[in-house]
């Protein structure tokens, strides 16, 4: 039996080398997160480590690798298993290796005897290189369009749980595993909808993501749940229908509606509502592509009052747009996200992709066209149980 140790910067590296090296019949025998020594305790960098082994005999016997990937088995350790390792390990004592090299050595080979000894590897089967539980979340999460990072992130922490529990972990623990570690990070990003720190609520997206009405439920949150006195503002003149269903729905909630085409009319609506509580600020939806018409925000908008602003994706969007997105309003200081649609699709992975790739919390999640029921106000608990709860 030959058995090496293996590290890379990602569980993905650290397989493939264990592929490359030792062939698609090699079992992992353990996997654990290492860090680097860096400078004076800074800068360490974290690595994954495994070691793995391989039968060199069923090795040389084993038939040609077919270009269909092939499930594999972990054998079931034996007599000749333990006595592989020794003759191993009495190779190494005697060969030429740095006293602290061969130490190292010596000492994962017992750790290796130790786990074989404690273990039972009864019939686990292997999808491609993960544990069959491992690699069933694995596929849940590529279903689910996480970003490469986090399921680079999520493996490292699967096989990690994996081995902790003696390689005998159904899907259903690892996914219960998986939600922790996916409440924990979101824990520590700003969540919740409208806190009313700041008066003034802009709300700003590409055309066709549901601003409007994503505003209305806003609106009637803040008037039937906290009592607040409320004011509209759009500066959407590009289209005449989305003046008329705002103005519909201000006359449902009794509320003002101001139209703004330049900034000194936006000015004149603020000193209008300084006895309101809450106004919130409905823009145009255009196309996002063309910087001009972000551009065109600003001068109407004024930027310089105490203002908070939600950027509105539709859950139904592609990644690479929703980011495309983001970019272009990334001139305008973006507080959360709001994301629309959820009832539209059943993947919900971009909204972990987002948080992730920029730092940035969720104010709500609306799931239908109802004003004002179509709405949830975002915490850690409502995505997770969107994500975990997609199948």
């Amino acid at each position: 039996m030959k058995v090496k140790k293996f590290t890379a910067k990602s569980m993905p590296d650290a397989m493939k080398s264990v592929r490359n090296e030792l062939g698609n019949e090699a079992v992992i025998l353990n996997s654990r997160i290492v860090y680097t020594s860096g400078f004076l305790g800074f800068f360490r960098k974290k690595n994954i480590e495994i070691i793995a082994a391989v039968d060199q005999v069923a090795k040389h016997e084993s038939k040609p690798i077919l270009k269909e990937k092939q499930p594999s088995f972990v054998p079931i350790p034996n007599k000749q298993t333990q006595t592989q390792l020794d003759n191993q390990r009495d190779i190494i004592k005697e060969s030429p290796l740095q006293s602290n090299q061969s130490a190292d050595i010596l000492k994962e080979i017992s750790n290796i005897k130790e786990l074989i000894q404690s273990q039972s590897f009864q019939s686990a089967q292997i999808q491609g290189i993960y544990p069959e539980p491992v690699q069933k979340l694995l596929d849940w999460m590529n279903e689910q369009e996480f970003s490469a990072s986090l399921m680079e992130k999520y493996t490292a922490g699967l096989m990690e749980k994996w081995f902790a529990a003696g390689m005998n972990c159904s899907a259903e623990e690892l996914r219960g595993f998986l939600k922790e570690e996916i409440l924990k990070y979101l824990n520590d990003k700003p969540f919740g909808g409208i806190t009313f720190t700041k008066k003034f609520v802009n709300v700003i997206g590409p055309t066709g993501v549901g601003k409007t009405t994503t505003l209305a439920k806003i609106a009637a949150e803040c008037i039937l749940n906290h009592h607040k006195k409320v004011a509209f503002i759009t500066t959407d003149t590009y289209r005449i229908a989305a003046i008329e269903q705002l103005k519909t729905y201000a006359q449902i909630l009794n509320i003002p509606l101001e139209v703004c085409y330049t900034l000194e009319d936006f000015q004149g609506a603020v000193k209008k509502f300084a006895p309101y509580d809450v106004v919130l600020i409905d823009t145009a939806g255009r196309n996002f592509r063309n910087k001009q018409y972000v551009n065109e925000l600003s001068r109407v908008i004024d930027f310089t009052i105490d203002i908070q602003t939600y950027l509105v994706l539709a859950l139904t969007g592609k990644q690479k747009d929703m980011e495309a997105i983001f970019q272009q309003f990334s001139s305008i200081k973006i507080d959360k996200f709001i994301f629309t649609k959820a009832d539209e699709t059943a993947v919900f992975g971009s909204m972990m992709n987002m948080i992730e790739k920029y730092e940035i919390g969720v104010a709500y999640i609306t799931t239908g066209q109802n004003v004002p029921d179509d709405v949830m106000i975002a915490s850690p608990n409502t995505i997770t149980n969107l994500l975990i709860g997609a199948k």
